[in-house]
């Protein structure tokens, strides 16, 4: 395939055209250094809700708040939500001040808890409050502003083209959109050609599609079925954080990462627990690591998953990834031909 136009967000300009997607309580610091290490085009973090931060507690606003730091050379976008103005503008000021290089806006999360709130993909029941949204996001700052929506609330709702082309009258950046509905939430099949209708549209900012796309074959689909100039990878990234720098390989020709194997996949998993606990403390640590360990497990087709999940001390963790990933035949799932 070639190599698509730089996609240039203010003074940013974006690395290869495989993004790393927001995904709550995963996108972290420690995981988004994970990634980093292997490169990607751009870090999106978990999801900050502007309630949250805008709060008068101490405590919630500097957990929240570390959902928003930003570090390193790769750009990495916050992403934020929420369904007040105000909130929402204070909240983009914020991360703003913190580093953040692009701000993105959450139109997309199916999470009963975000659209029983309003927020998320609920806003695509409402895009006069959603434009509402877009106009004080961008109003209150000076970089660039992006949006990452669903096809629609349901099938009786299919209005990405509509916000879509709100959202480019108001000045937003780029666009992403997965290809399901929120009814949908992760069932079936992300539709990649519905987000044509986006494609499609006079004068729009650049587009990204997302859904489904985890490996390098997935990504070729994706790219030619949606009209987009980038993907965006989320769950094809869980226990292989060079996923994206693989499939940046394989498609354009990009330096290959070095998938570690043995000894050194050993070394790369125990970094990044180790960062988690010296993130989150050894108490929440072990409790978020879980998951990670999990996926890594799964995609190295390592041993002893269920002991490591179930370990109740870092010193004992660690000495089960030695043992386990040491020994793991590696990324079986990520063996595509390039």
């Amino acid at each position: 395939m070639d190599l698509p136009d730089p996609i240039i967000l203010g003074d940013t300009r974006l690395g290869p055209p495989v993004f790393l997607a927001p995904m709550a309580g995963i996108t972290d610091v420690p995981f988004r250094r994970a990634v980093a290490r292997f490169g990607a085009g751009l870090l999106v973090s978990e999801m900050v809700a502007s309630s949250e931060m805008v709060t008068k507690q101490p405590s919630n606003r500097a957990s929240v708040r570390a959902k928003a730091l930003t570090e390193g050379a790769l750009p990495v976008s916050v992403q934020i939500a929420g369904r007040e103005p105000g909130p929402m503008a204070e909240t983009a000021r914020i991360v703003e001040g913190m580093g953040a290089r692009v701000i993105d806006i959450n139109m997309g999360c199916p999470a009963k808890k975000v659209t029983g709130g309003l927020s998320g993909a609920a806003l695509m029941r409402d895009l006069d409050l959603a434009l509402s949204l877009i106009d004080a996001v961008v109003g209150a700052v000076d970089v660039p502003v992006t949006l990452k929506m669903r096809l629609g609330w349901d099938d009786d709702c299919l209005n990405a083209a509509d916000l879509s082309a709100r959202a480019r009258d108001a000045g937003v950046a780029m666009l992403t959109v997965h290809g399901r509905t929120r009814a949908q939430f992760y069932k079936g099949r992300a539709d990649w050609t519905a987000i044509r209708a986006v494609a499609d549209l006079p004068g729009r900012p650049s587009l990204v599609a997302n859904g489904d796309v985890v490996d390098a074959e997935t990504a070729r689909q994706a790219l030619a079925q949606s009209g987009g100039e980038a993907v965006m990878v989320g769950r094809g990234a869980q226990g292989a954080p060079w996923r994206l720098a693989q499939i940046a390989h394989q498609l354009w020709g990009m330096p290959a990462p070095v998938i570690p194997r043995g000894q050194d996949l050993a070394d790369l998993v125990q970094e990044h627990y180790e960062d988690m606990m010296d993130f989150y403390g050894p108490e929440l640590g072990l409790r978020v690591a879980r998951k990670h360990l999990g996926w890594y497990a799964d995609a190295n087709d390592a041993p002893l998953r269920a002991q490591m999940l179930r370990a109740e001390t870092p010193a004992a963790t660690i000495a089960l990834i030695r043992q386990a990933f040491a020994d793991a035949p590696g990324d079986l799932a990520g063996q595509v031909a390039a």
